[in-house]
């Protein structure tokens, strides 16, 4: 039987999705520290389409908790599986590869730990502080799990005061239980809310290309503004192999640019809307545009 999605993924990229290469000394130096500390980074797990311009820049998202994840969602390169335990001294490590690069502004996430009592939030806590004792003068920004929207999970992995959270909606509300594998689209708008009461500027994401349509977008965007969502990345899916969730359409820059004039109509403090935008990706602007304020 024909995959009635074969039209789109045999389609050449549009021009505006050509990537860049990126590579010399920052790039080597980024990922020696990476292999030498053993560390992992959503650039790579994730088939980032920024990783070399990032590593040439010597910036990286880490990735904590392994590369093991304990869901499955449709469009993410992660593997999914039962993860190894936790490496108690990653946090030393994540922190001394930051101090290595000179980061002003670093960014971690993680995978989902759903076979953890408490889902990771103590290593989170754990990481943070030891990022902020080691570089004093870094901003750090989390990416965190959804913790199935349980407040006191969230305020653990929050009590280490990062200067960004940020946790992704990924899609519109029709399309989530078709990519997402236990995530659910209101759970993840609690789990925003939990941590917009924290006082931190809080940050989410949406992958555009989906098959949503531009008032499921709005509605999106409006439902993050009401949970107190400050920041927002727009960006284009890309599916990472043939066995992932298919690409509906390439949405083009202009349309990128419209939804930027209307999540900053609706009162976002910063909006990152472009065809390569990835949640991580020149994530220290957005920290600027916060202190602003």
């Amino acid at each position: 039987m024909p995959n009635l999605n074969d039209k789109v993924t045999r389609q050449i990229k549009p021009e505006w999705l050509k990537i860049k290469l990126h590579d010399g000394e920052g790039f080597a130096e980024v990922a020696h520290i990476v292999e030498r500390h053993g560390l992992h980074t959503i650039c790579s797990s994730g088939k980032c389409p920024n990783k070399a311009e990032c590593w040439s820049r010597k910036t990286a998202t880490f990735m904590i908790l392994g590369d093991i994840c304990t869901r499955g969602c449709k469009f993410c390169a992660t593997p999914t599986g039962k993860p190894l335990p936790i490496e108690h001294n990653e946090p030393e490590r994540v922190a001394e590869s930051i101090r290595l690069m000179g980061l002003r502004h670093a960014v971690i996430t993680s995978v989902d730990r759903d076979d953890l009592a408490d889902a990771g939030a103590e290593h989170w806590r754990r990481v943070v502080e030891a990022i902020k004792t080691i570089n004093p003068k870094t901003t750090v920004e989390v990416l965190l799990p959804d913790f199935d929207g349980k407040r006191e999970l969230i305020e653990v992995a929050l009590s280490a005061k990062p200067h960004i959270v940020g946790h992704n909606l990924e899609t519109v509300e029709r399309i989530t239980p078709l990519v997402r594998s236990r995530a659910k689209y209101r759970t993840s708008l609690e789990a925003l809310r939990i941590m917009s009461e924290s006082g931190i500027p809080t940050k989410s994401g949406i992958m555009l290309g989906l098959g949503e349509t531009h008032e499921e977008i709005l509605q999106a965007l409006r439902d993050l503004r009401q949970a107190g969502v400050q920041i927002v990345t727009l960006g284009q899916y890309l599916r990472p192999t043939a066995k992932h969730y298919p690409v509906d359409r390439y949405v083009t820059p202009e349309e990128f640019d419209l939804l930027k004039e209307e999540a900053l109509a609706m009162g976002f403090k910063y909006v990152a809307s472009a065809p390569l935008v990835r949640s991580s990706y020149l994530a220290d602007k957005a920290v600027s545009a916060c202190q602003k304020e």
